[in-house]
């Protein structure tokens, strides 16, 4: 939980970022990143979490010229056999981190760079013990998305509203310090897609911000999301009910029996 006496405003961030062939999106993020997050102050890191494809080698070629420029990047490869997935990919980087603040956000530029220190900030400030980019508040928009992938999405984030105060569950900007992450990492799903709701529910997380930001169309790359990453979505779905509302269930399977016993006596 938050302190009550609030700390002074963290200022060192690691930013992690999970890939699978995005080639052409390393470089255009990692520039405009470390310019806002320079702007804004902030002392920075940024890890690739890369599952190898086929543009792995030319991913790290690029993540090695952007370290000769000055910038603090790593990346790490997970070879085929070592483990795949976004949400194991984010749960990694975290434990990798050296800061003690954790940044989520994806390679394909959905997520502005540009606003990594605004949806931070809430954490850093010690606002919040999560602090979510929303598309769903005040100031929150979709940019270029089709009518019906917006009905997906808002029939997705409907069935995820009972598990948290969060506006846009289904995102996957997030922040959050490496303490919340610790308090919950045992019980998290990596095989889910939306890691973001996991941590929230899974760490307990009591204070959950949301902050405005669009969310861009795809610039580079091919989407990742197919249908196993649907079906894995109600399977996580599922098992996140269970583990909040499991006391309820519990109660409500004992009073139905003795509802039975009663009316068979």
């Amino acid at each position: 939980s938050l302190c009550s006496i609030k700390m002074a405003r963290q200022t060192k961030l690691s930013v992690i970022v999970p890939t699978y062939d995005e080639v052409d999106n390393i470089r255009p993020l990692t520039e405009r990143l470390f310019k806002a997050t320079k702007a804004a102050g902030l002392t920075v890191e940024l890890l690739i979490m890369d599952d190898e494809s086929k543009g792995t080698p030319q991913t790290e070629k690029i993540v090695k010229d952007l370290i000769k420029e000055g910038h603090p990047i790593r990346i790490h490869v997970r070879r085929k056999g070592e483990g795949r997935g976004l949400s194991s990919a984010v749960l990694l980087g975290f434990s990798m981190a050296k800061y003690p603040t954790v940044l989520c956000m994806d390679a394909d530029l959905q997520h502005e760079p540009e606003a990594v220190p605004k949806v931070a900030e809430p954490v850093l400030n010690g606002d919040a013990d999560f602090s979510v980019g929303s598309r769903n508040v005040d100031g929150g928009e979709v940019a270029g998305w089709t009518m019906i992938r917006k009905v997906i999405s808002l029939g997705a984030t409907i069935l995820a509203w009972p598990l948290t105060s969060c506006s846009d569950p289904m995102s996957g900007f997030f922040a959050t310090p490496i303490a919340v992450v610790k308090r919950g990492k045992q019980d998290c799903n990596a095989m889910g897609f939306k890691i973001g709701l996991e941590l929230m529910v899974k760490c307990k997380c009591e204070k959950v911000m949301d902050v405005p930001i669009t969310f861009r169309d795809r610039v580079a790359g091919e989407s990742k999301l197919s249908m196993k990453q649907n079906i894995l979505f109600v399977r996580q779905l599922i098992g996140l009910y269970f583990f909040k509302f499991y006391h309820i269930l519990f109660l409500s399977v004992l009073l139905l029996l003795g509802l039975v016993y009663y009316l068979l006596k």
